[in-house]
């Protein structure tokens, strides 16, 4: 697996987030999840990802559980974590120093850790501001408790804030072949400071995959459900997109996580995307896209297929885009 910088260090190009052990997106088995670490270790993915509500607490206990089991790879693992938001109802955010104290100290418990090398603001608290956020991160960088600090779902203003205080390690929007948004300014911002840009969902929740999902069967619990892009009339023009690059892809012989995911990684060299998945087999599928090369006419191809603003529907609901920054 070709590495890729983040802060001081050279982690695995892709990463993997870990959203899905905790049955965000379907019904998740705690085995089979034990056994997709082991799988993604396999193929040399040592970036992961998680979030102290990602099924409150159950995806951290299961890397946890894992590293207690296997302890080279807790040594191994460049892990992040997050926290930041306070599941309702109502949804609400909290940036204060306690509250972030009290949650890495509970995160690094259930993770078998006395520290992680990324920690995030998983949302920012508007009634925090940005700097002093920045100077808490610094304490917990400091005595040894994070290797460095990021943002989620921020806008350039905000990023160049926050780096001024406390120089920010990485910075984590979702940015795919459909979400595009990142372009407006923060892949830029990112690269100017000298940030990695962590994309999540980087395969579109699933979408850009060789196999159909089917919203209308999604658990009541699947995050998706909500999300406007998977309900009627935008999934069925949405689908339409997407067989046509399902085309494109097998006509280069690529499943079309490869491709998307090869994509994403073109758009820079600050670029490490975090794609999740339940199984193991779905890692193999898109594991080699940081090895695939695409020419200007890939690109372009990719482009003509899916042009900037294709998708259908907004990214979030109304309730689920409650902390996300507007910018641009």
């Amino acid at each position: 697996m070709p590495k890729r910088k983040i802060g001081t260090h050279n982690v695995s190009a892709i990463g993997f987030g870990a959203m899905s052990f905790a049955g965000f997106f379907g019904a998740a088995d705690d085995a089979v999840s034990l056994q997709t670490m082991a799988d993604v270790i396999e193929v040399g993915i040592n970036f992961w990802d998680t979030s102290n509500i990602y099924g409150m607490g159950r995806s951290e206990n299961l890397i946890g559980q894992f590293f207690a089991d296997n302890p080279q790879a807790s040594k191994d693992v460049f892990l992040a974590t997050k926290a930041g938001i306070i599941p309702g109802p109502p949804r609400r955010f909290d940036n204060s120093e306690s509250y972030i104290r009290g949650e890495l100290d509970a995160s690094l418990n259930r993770l078998n850790r006395d520290h992680v090398e990324l920690y995030y603001i998983h949302r920012r608290d508007p009634d925090t501001e940005i700097e002093v956020v920045a100077e808490t991160m610094g304490k917990l960088i400091d005595e040894g408790l994070i290797g460095g600090w990021g943002l989620s779902e921020v806008s350039p203003t905000t990023i160049r804030r926050a780096h001024a205080v406390t120089p920010v390690m990485a910075v984590q929007n979702e940015y795919s072949l459909w979400t595009r948004q990142p372009e407006l300014g923060v892949l830029g911002t990112c690269a100017a400071l000298g940030i990695a840009f962590v994309p999540f969902s980087p395969l579109a929740r699933g979408v850009l995959s060789d196999v159909d999902l089917d919203p209308p069967a999604f658990e009541n619990h699947d995050f998706r459900k909500a999300n406007p892009r998977f309900n009627p009339p935008n999934w069925s023009d949405n689908m339409e997109r997407v067989r046509a690059f399902r085309a494109l892809a097998a006509s280069k012989g690529l499943p079309t996580s490869a491709l998307a995911l090869a994509w994403v990684l073109n758009r820079g060299d600050h670029l490490i995307p975090i794609p999740g998945s339940r199984t193991g087999a779905h890692v193999r599928d898109w594991r080699h896209a940081a090895t695939l090369s695409l020419s200007p006419a890939d690109i372009a191809e990719i482009e003509t297929v899916l042009p900037a603003g294709w998708a259908y529907g907004d990214r979030y609901s109304m309730d689920q885009r409650q902390g996300v920054e507007h910018y641009a």
